[in-house]
């Protein structure tokens, strides 16, 4: 029997400030690479929760989302690995909240960039999937949905600590 195929479910941040948008330098096995905000949905939580958390431990930045900007699917072949992974990305905006410099990042997250939007389509070649460039390009174009566009049933929350 052939096991079903299973894309990875991410949540990633689209966070502007002045003009510039919030980045994360990380380690991976393809070298240091630019990346949103973003990483794995954890079992017992909202996207928007996830997204939330995973900004926080990845630039310790808290971060409130509002709005949906997209949901996106796209395919990464690791030269390096051969893994090949689909990724189903939620991206979403909200409000950045206060920064605590005393808080460590995520294993493997290396520093926090603030870029313009110049300055990531410049970096492409560094992006650690294409869908870094696509969230930022949607959200400048204003793509905003309610966050109600996303149901989580309360049968995800049971058993969470």
């Amino acid at each position: 029997m052939q096991t079903p195929w299973k894309p990875s479910v991410t949540v990633a941040a689209i966070i502007e400030k002045d003009g510039r948008f919030l980045l994360v330098e990380e380690e991976t096995t393809d070298g240091l690479m630019l990346n949103n905000p973003a990483g794995h949905l954890d079992p017992g939580e909202t996207p928007a929760d996830g997204c939330a958390r995973e900004v926080l431990e990845e630039s310790a930045y808290a971060f409130r989302p509002t709005a949906l900007v997209g949901i996106y699917l796209a395919r990464s072949r690791r030269s390096s690995t051969g893994l090949d992974t689909t990724y189903l990305r939620i991206a979403f905006c909200g409000e950045l909240g206060t920064h605590d410099p005393t808080r460590p990042l995520d294993k493997g997250i290396v520093r926090t960039l603030w870029l313009t939007a110049e300055e990531v389509r410049a970096s492409a070649a560094r992006h650690r999937s294409p869908l870094v460039l696509q969230c930022i390009e949607d959200y400048l174009a204003g793509a905003r949905h309610p966050l109600s566009a996303i149901y989580t049933h309360p049968s995800v929350m049971v058993g969470r600590a």
